[in-house]
């Protein structure tokens, strides 16, 4: 092991958590501004990315919440999902209604669209995610 390894595996575990807050911060702050799931996703693919590059595809594969096949799988599901309560109420497939929750000293809204966008979050990472770590497990000659 070099001294150059030694330093990004250094470097990648303090930055790896870094970027999957930032990712999340970027996912709940799509609500109401700019941003949301697709581009929290792609965060989240970078920290991956990130990851696989110092320690491997195989390990960064490992600390993916599920295979990427199935993360993909669940965003999409998760996505369409979000669009059933409108229907239920009878307004059109992905209206998304918005509550209020009184917290005391706040008020909390919470929206169907939370759904749909950790869905397309989940999508993101799982497909793209999956796709770069099988392009850098090749170039290990392990995939």
């Amino acid at each position: 092991m070099t001294s150059r390894t030694v330093m990004i595996e250094v470097a990648v575990r303090g930055l790896y958590p870094v970027m999957l807050i930032a990712s999340l911060w970027l996912l709940l702050r799509g609500h109401n501004a700019p941003g949301g799931g697709f581009v929290g996703g792609l965060v989240a693919v970078s920290a991956s990315a990130v990851y696989a590059i110092a320690f491997g595809a195989e390990r960064a594969r490992r600390r993916l919440p599920m295979q990427p096949p199935s993360l993909a799988a669940a965003g999409v599901l998760l996505a369409l999902a979000s669009g059933l309560p409108a229907l239920l109420t009878g307004l059109p497939y992905l209206t998304h209604p918005w509550i209020t929750v009184p917290l005391g000293v706040t008020d909390l809204p919470l929206s169907t669209v939370m759904l749909f966008d950790l869905g397309v979050y989940c999508a993101v990472w799982g497909a793209v995610g999956g796709y770069c770590l099988e392009l850098l497990g090749v170039d290990e000659g392990k995939a």
